[in-house]
Parts: structure tokens; sequence; C-alpha cells
């Protein structure tokens, strides 16, 4: 099976060249997309989908990633510390409403990460290990209103087989270029991080995309992108036993110590400035 580079970079390919271009309504602006796209990482632990085609910045989803394990929905004052990429979906209060940790460990009134590690302790062939971060009483059909701030991966399941845990995401709509490669990475962090809880390997990622589109500002960066070969060697993380408690607790050294083990193995090729977020 391909690496991760190699599949990321058909998937752009395959957008330039037989994605459907449409003005979306809400952004006004146009894009190249293609529905039921799917990409693979066969062993997370031996292979960490980390993209090299391009500079990735690794804090900023490592940082993510363990404010999600809060259960928080302010980004003041932890996430902050590393970056402000959800700033400007927080309201005026300073929250995000459909913070994805927030959703998962809160919003249901349950804990469902830490129902998930309870079920797959008690029974590790359990089929029914599924964490959901969409709400039908506010999200999308129910609303009625366009937002900005509705899950995207919406919905991931997390099973045991043959000693490995393995991850499958559902992904309602994808930007190739900027979400794609970062949320990726950060499931499969979030994916090493249960195996460690848990006491086994991480095994299979799989990241199922309803709509994979590209926008209009990026077509120049995805063609560059196209024509890069990929060339690096595969990266590893381990991920220590207490990463679980550390990260729920807001641990800002693990953040650190993850991020370093990544950058000191990361040498990709050369960054595309310019690159801007679609809201």
């Amino acid at each position: 099976m391909a690496n991760f580079d190699e599949q990321y970079r058909d998937l752009v390919r395959a957008l330039l060249r037989d994605g459907v271009e449409e003005v979306n309504q809400r952004t006004g602006h146009a894009t190249r997309a293609l529905p039921g796209m799917t990409l693979t990482v066969p062993d997370v632990a031996a292979a960490f989908p980390l993209l090299t085609l391009r500079s990735i910045p690794i804090k900023l989803f490592v940082a993510e990633q363990i404010w999600f394990l809060t259960g928080e929905r302010m980004p003041e004052p932890f996430l902050t510390q590393f970056t402000h990429i959800w700033s400007d979906f927080a309201n005026l209060g300073g929250v995000v409403s459909a913070a994805y940790g927030y959703r998962w460990r809160r919003h249901f009134h349950r804990d469902q990460l830490a129902d998930l590690v309870t079920l797959l302790e008690r029974d590790p062939s359990s089929r029914h290990g599924v964490v959901t971060a969409w709400d039908p009483a506010t999200d999308g059909l129910a609303s009625g209103v366009p937002r900005k701030n509705v899950p995207c991966p919406h919905t991931f399941t997390v099973n045991i087989i043959g000693g490995r845990l393995h991850m499958h995401n559902i992904v309602r709509s994808n930007d190739v270029l900027l979400g794609l490669p970062h949320d990726v990475a950060g499931f499969c962090l979030l994916q090493q991080i249960l195996a460690a809880r848990l006491g086994v390997p991480a095994g299979k990622y799989t990241h199922s995309i309803a709509h994979a589109h590209i926008y209009d500002l990026h077509y120049r960066a995805a063609e560059i992108l196209a024509e890069r070969e990929p060339q690096h060697p595969p990266i590893t993380l381990t991920v220590p036993a207490d990463a679980f408690a550390r990260g729920s607790a807001g641990d800002p050294t693990l953040v650190v110590a993850l991020a370093d083990q990544l950058a000191a193995q990361y040498h990709p090729q050369p960054a595309i400035k310019g690159l801007k977020i679609v809201l």
C-alpha cells in the first residue's frame, strides 16, 4: 500500500484532474470536489502520517489534540500558549461552542473518551467504541442557519483487532490542502494516546471523507504538490503510557515532548507560503 504522502498526492491529483468545480454558497469560493474519498495508514506505530511534501506546523496539531483531551471549549489559557487556530471560532465570551474535546468529554452529559477506555478495558472485542462530536439538536439539518463552527470530523470508531488499536474517522467535509494533513496527524496522535493508555500498539488508521475539496485560492499550491515526489523516510512516535492522563490534565510539557520528538525526525520539502484558511 502507498504511504501517506503518496496517497495524499494522488488525492490532490484526482481533485485537480476529476474534481467537480462548484461555488460554495456559504464561503463564496469555488472548489474542486469529489465525494467518498478515503486514505489509509496501515500501521501508525511504524509510520506516523506527518505530511512531508510541504512543511506542516507540528506543535499546532499536537497542542490542539491535547486541548481536545482536556474537554475545554475555551482556547484560553491552554491552547493559546501554542496557537491561535481556534480563536476565529470563539464567540465574544471566548467560547468555541462546538469544540471537539468538549463534545467528546462533556457536551452529551458523559465523558465519551473515558467511557471508551473503560469499555475496551472491560471488553477488548467490543464493536461499540463510537465517539461522536455531532449534535443533531443544533448541527447541520437542525440549525436552519449556515454556521462556520460545525464539526468536520464528526464521528470516529475504535476497535482492538489482533491486539492492536485501530481507528476509523468519518469526516463530513475536508479542505485537502490545509485541513486534511492536520486532521490525519492529530487523530493518529489521539489513536496512539488511546493505544498507550490501553497498553496495546496502534494499528490501522482510516480517514473517510464525504466531501473532499480544494479551494480556488489553493489551486496553484495543489499543482505544486501534485508534482512533488515523496522521499522522506518513515517517522515514528513513541507516546508515554501516562499521556492520556497528562493530556486530560492539560500538561503543556506533553505538547513540547511530543512535538520535539516529531520535529527531530522531520525534514519536509519546501514550505508553500501564502496558504490561507477559508472560514
